[in-house]
């Protein structure tokens, strides 16, 4: 069966099959097999018909309309959209922050000092020639940024590690996508992920045209009988989670719970990509990479231990799997720009970024210790290493109505709904990041209002 025959043949079909119905048509759509304007027939001509009932038919139809595929008209029925559909742009994943503005919501590395450090490099490089600045970058002229890494990450978390196995990004979410590129196939590819995530989790699965299925987690990480359950239900190429600093939340998820994990992976032929961006320490624990390296990714950036400003990112590839991934590198932006490759290895040579990591954790701690004094008598998850905490609100607010509430005070926050996937339920709960480029002072008075705000909820609030 292909995606363009309708209407499709269900006997046989092998996932749930509203699933399959509306695959089918996804395909007969875009193909023209269903022209623009044409009538669906309706509900319960099509479930008799394919021998289904018609809760499944209505529930495909929904989804296609829910993605602008076809339109329904009360009282004359449901037609394939003649328009062209464009999806709607979403939020930015960076939040502009000014100096004085009370912005919560982006995860910022803090400044302790790395402007000074990069300049100082770029000086040293003006006074070097050992790559000229003229052709395209290649793994003769990207190796010394490479080794780098090897050394940057440290053996112990990934196991064995070459730099043949490491792949340079332009940051973590490049390097996500490069790697879910280099694994996803088939015309209606599948990304397991928490059922909470990074908006960029979002916009990487939008633009690689994949669904993306959340799986339920606990303190301990995602669940592994629902990721068993899910992957029996929807199939799946690749697991892509943040295991050690689980955003929004700050859950890491445990050894053992990885172990169980892996177990599932191996028996579903399922590759796990961890995108480990948020981590700003040296953990003691394996990542996935160090527990299953023939199945598992590991991907990090400079972003959040140094600096954003470089764009500078990396994906250690499964054991045989670099080749893949440098080939959608090349064939997407041909390799990073070997001046910031340059750049970065000599700030991981030198040891200047290191110190620059040290001074991050610091200042992180300090900003979380801040947050805890004021805000620690409410619902809230927090770890020392983590520059945001994750806050349950009391009854009588949501997450919405209070991020609104804060904003009409000049702060902003992240409400839970803008890490819930697509068809996921958001918790009531919200996201507070703790490196706004603002004086200790200036934080401090947030938090407090926030803290004021949360004892003050709305009155008639209908539960």
């Amino acid at each position: 069966m292909t995606d363009t025959i309708w209407p499709p043949d269900l006997s046989n079909a092998a996932e749930s099959k509203y699933i399959v119905l509306v695959q089918s048509m996804r395909g007969a759509i875009r193909s023209g097999t269903l022209e623009s304007g044409y009538k669906m027939p309706p509900v319960r001509e099509l479930a008799w018909q394919l021998g289904i009932t018609p809760g499944t038919v209505a529930r495909a139809y929904k989804i296609a309309a829910d993605e602008g595929l076809v339109e329904t008209a009360v009282g004359r029925g449901t037609f394939v959209r003649g328009d062209l559909v464009v999806e709607a742009a979403t939020e930015s994943l960076i939040s502009m922050v000014s100096p004085d503005a009370h912005n919560f919501r982006g995860v910022r590395v803090p400044d302790v000092g790395q402007d000074q450090a990069i300049r100082r490099q770029l000086g040293r490089l003006s006074q070097q020639n050992t790559n000229l600045y003229i052709d395209y970058p290649t793994q003769l002229t990207d190796i010394a940024a490479r080794r780098a890494v090897v050394r940057w990450i440290g053996a112990d978390r990934i196991g064995r590690v070459s730099e043949d196995d490491i792949v340079l990004g332009l940051g973590a979410q490049n390097s996500v996508i490069m790697a879910l590129q280099a694994v996803l196939h088939g015309p209606n590819p599948v990304i397991l992920t928490e059922e909470l995530a990074y908006p960029g989790v979002r916009h990487a699965a939008r633009l690689l045209r994949a669904q993306l299925v959340g799986v339920e987690m606990d303190a301990e990480g995602v669940r592994p009988d629902r990721l068993e359950e899910a992957l029996r239900k929807h199939g799946g190429q690749v697991f892509l989670t943040a295991a050690e600093v689980h955003s929004p939340t700050t859950i890491r998820t445990t050894l053992a719970r990885k172990q169980e994990i892996a177990q599932v992976a191996q028996k579903y032929q399922l590759q796990i990509i961890e995108d480990d961006c948020h981590c700003i320490t040296r953990p003691e624990e394996p990542a996935y990479r160090g527990i299953c390296p023939e199945r598992a990714w590991f991907i990090s950036s400079l972003t959040k231990t140094v600096s954003a400003a470089v764009r500078f990112g990396y994906a250690v590839a499964p054991q045989g799997q670099a080749a893949n991934a440098r080939q959608v590198a090349q064939s997407s932006f041909y390799g990073l720009p070997q001046p910031i490759m340059d750049l970065c290895a000599g700030l991981m040579q030198s040891g200047e970024a290191e110190e620059i990591r040290h001074k991050v954790q610091a200042t992180t701690l300090h900003r979380v210790k801040d947050a805890v004094n004021v805000l620690g008598k409410w619902d809230i998850a927090w770890r020392p290493d983590v520059p945001f905490i994750w806050l349950k609100l009391p009854q009588g607010w949501r997450g919405s109505s209070f991020a609104r509430a804060c904003g009409e005070m000049g702060i902003q926050i992240k409400a839970s709904d803008e890490f819930a996937l697509p068809d996921g339920a958001a918790p009531n709960a919200l996201r507070i990041s703790l490196n706004p480029p603002l004086p200790r002072a200036d934080d401090l008075a947030a938090f407090e209002k926030i803290s004021q705000l949360l004892a003050q909820p709305p009155v008639n609030v209908d539960f």
